[in-house]
């Protein structure tokens, strides 16, 4: 498939147990892996990085209370021979998102496990893997919540937006209490900084096509 037999060392960084448990099972099965370490955080990820030096780090996007865009910059900075592929599975994210914060592939965990794992390889050995938008989940947040929060993050005050946007004061309240639910946010400063960690806005609204096509050489 790949024209390439080299094994590589694989970094798991994700927040749910249940994740680490799959991605055991994927990956143990996998011939080309030679070792997978875990880490629950950033702490954790960057320590064995540094030791380790993984060819490939598979990093969520949404690390709980951390940002998994971060997490891939420090990595690059730590370990430059180390490849980062973002996972997510609660909304989409750019490429160009996506390699501003150093990542070489996004993957959403929709996925089947195959695809997952080639798509982890395919970093390894130095490939980028984009899916177009029909292959990734559901945005985030909607297009109306996306123009709110782009509102919120050039420091409109929700009268202004309710004027800017030809929406009601109260509608405009629905929407930003909606945008900080999804965002898991108190405040619009958490919701700019959380939007800006995870690529919300940096988000494009036109489709692209994968750079290398999941399963090309």
């Amino acid at each position: 498939m790949f024209g390439d037999d080299r094994r590589l060392k694989v970094l798991l960084v994700d927040d749910h147990e249940v994740v680490h448990w799959g991605m055991r099972t994927l990956f143990n099965g996998e011939s080309w892996v030679a070792g997978l370490l875990s880490a629950y955080n950033s702490e954790q990820a960057l320590a064995l990085a540094r030791k380790h030096q993984p060819h490939v780090a598979i990093v969520d996007l949404l690390l709980g209370h951390e940002s998994g865009a971060e997490l891939t910059r420090n990595l690059r900075e730590a370990c430059q021979r180390t490849r980062v592929l973002l996972i997510s599975g609660g909304g989409r994210m750019s490429p160009q998102a996506a390699k501003a914060c150093g990542a070489s592939g996004f993957a959403p965990k929709s996925w089947s496990g195959h695809d997952l794992a080639g798509a982890a390889r395919m970093v390894g050995l130095g490939m980028t893997v984009f899916p177009n938008f029909s292959q990734q989940p559901q945005p985030l947040l909607s297009s109306r919540e996306r123009e709110i929060l782009g509102c919120l993050a050039e420091g409109y005050t929700n009268p202004e937006i309710a004027a800017r946007l030809f929406l009601s004061a109260h509608t405009v309240k629905d929407h930003t209490t909606a945008v900080y639910r999804k965002l898991g946010v108190r405040n619009r400063a958490q919701a700019v900084a959380k939007a800006e960690s995870i690529g919300l806005l940096s988000f494009e609204a036109v489709g692209f096509q994968p750079e290398v096509p999941l399963g090309a050489a």
